[in-house]
């Protein structure tokens, strides 16, 4: 029997309820529903393999014109109703006849389940399979990952004609097994859950952003996600912001949202779902040092108080390995308040980044090394006033304004020739009341300096106000 080649698709990429939920007002549902964006439960389709079938898996591929009729296997994840939909079976035994077999592949309690559908005699042929087990079928070769979700959950790794796709839904973290399973695969396309969005506190067996940033470094350590890896969040629910926001929030991470119905692969990524004017995720930008990657070498973040900036910053860099924080704070202080300050930035921080308490930004720009976030520049500037005694008049004429001036200038140009992803957070200060202190004013006026020059070297500058965040 010759083996049709479909290509990769997916013909939902939402959770549970979908999204929009029909009954939900939300912003994220109303914004949805008034682009006309509407999402079935996750489902995709890689050549001959069709992974997972919920109820609205086969009326979608319908009314997306994509033909299951080439359908040889079928991959289910769990029995749980969204994924598993056991009636397909009945609808397909009365089209096809006994010299087009189908292979139903899932957990034993998927098909304990699947095999009610059908009599004895059925040319479908069932495999319960359990982590660790590798089926080779005509078309291609599964093989069959943990998951963390319900008991006996799966994921798979399916290697068809079209290319080498890693499902990976519904899961929480990945078990370590799956992770080290995956090593050095380098996924042509990788479908990896997001169901939560910045709601953390679900509970549940599910990933949310903080926690799908988490699982790309480790897939991206392992070897299984690469440059040329097409990754795709799914099963996205309405507890994610609206798409704009979402596409804009994943692209830090490689990832991307695409509509259902999309083809995918290393040559179909012009499909991401986005606001207007934003970048791909994979658009390649070169930095000046000549190094590439799927973003800018510099982001600026600035923003006033309480604005989201450093939560930013910190997204941006949310799945990468090797950052370096850089605390500008400073080391010590009497206040308790400033204390629990610091401390709350301690703890939202990701364990495994490492953090260097310093003034001297032009070393860390000048060596070679992993990311550096830069928490923040307005506390730079204002040691570095300190240092020179700069809030006093006489000083500051006497040569202090020359001193603060030349510290800019080197931090500017090791800004500019540095060869490492950095992302550094500064304040807008001067968007309020004149100070009523020459001393206040002063820094204002250099910190609104200190921005535009740096601003003026950077590829990437985000504007932060009310949580939201604006590219400028």
């Amino acid at each position: 029997m010759s083996i049709r080649v479909l290509g990769i698709r997916v013909l939902g990429t939402g959770s549970a309820d979908g999204w929009p939920n029909p009954f939900c007002t939300c912003a994220s549902c109303t914004s949805a529903r008034t682009a006309g964006e509407v999402r079935a439960q996750t489902s995709a389709l890689v050549d001959t393999f069709l992974l997972d079938c919920g109820p609205e898996t086969l009326r979608t591929a319908e009314r997306l014109g994509v033909p299951l009729s080439g359908v040889r296997h079928v991959l289910l994840t769990h029995d749980h109703p969204d994924h598993t939909a056991p009636a397909f079976l009945l609808y397909r035994s009365w089209v096809t006849s006994p010299d087009e077999p189908l292979d139903v592949v899932g957990p034993a309690s998927v098909i304990d389940s699947a095999q009610q559908w059908l009599a004895p005699d059925t040319h479908v042929r069932f495999h319960a399979v359990a982590p660790g087990d590798v089926l080779t079928l005509d078309g291609g070769v599964v093989r069959v990952l943990g998951a963390n979700h319900t008991s006996d959950a799966v994921l798979y790794d399916v290697a068809a004609p079209s290319g080498r796709v890693l499902y990976a839904t519904d899961t929480g973290p990945l078990p370590s097994s799956t992770v080290t399973a995956v090593a050095d695969a380098a996924y042509d396309v990788v479908l990896l859950e997001e169901t939560f969005g910045d709601f953390l506190t679900h509970g549940t067996a599910h990933l949310d952003l903080p926690s799908f940033a988490e699982q790309v470094r480790l897939l991206r350590a392992a070897g299984a996600i690469t440059s040329d890896t097409d990754l795709v969040a799914v099963h996205l629910s309405h507890h994610n912001p609206p798409t704009p926001e979402l596409s804009r929030r994943l692209s830090a991470y490689g990832a991307r949202v695409v509509a259902d119905g999309t083809e995918l692969g290393t040559n179909k990524r012009g499909d991401t779902e986005q606001g207007s004017g934003s970048q791909s995720p994979r658009d390649s930008r070169s930095h000046p040092s000549g190094r590439s990657g799927t973003g800018p070498g510099r982001t600026l973040v600035i923003g006033g108080a309480r604005s989201g900036k450093s939560t930013e910053a910190e997204r941006l860099l949310a799945a990468d390995d090797d950052v370096t924080y850089v605390a500008t704070s400073y080391p010590r202080s009497d206040d308790p308040e400033w204390v629990e300050r610091v401390r709350l930035h301690q703890r939202q921080r990701p364990q495994y980044w490492s953090t260097v308490e310093t003034l001297d930004l032009v070393a860390l720009l000048s060596a070679d090394g992993g990311p550096l976030l830069v928490d923040c520049l307005t506390l730079w500037l204002t040691r570095i006033m300190d240092r020179h005694d700069a809030w006093d008049d006489a000083t500051w004429a006497a040569g202090a304004a020359d001193l603060v001036t030349g510290e800019v200038t080197d931090l500017v140009a090791a800004w500019r020739t540095t060869n490492r992803r950095v992302v550094a957070v500064t304040n807008e200060v001067g968007q309020g009341l004149v100070p009523d202190r020459a001393s206040l004013r002063r820094f204002r006026d250099e910190m609104g300096r200190l921005n535009s020059r740096l601003a003026a070297e950077t590829e990437d500058v985000r504007w932060c106000v009310a949580g939201r965040v604006v590219e400028l």
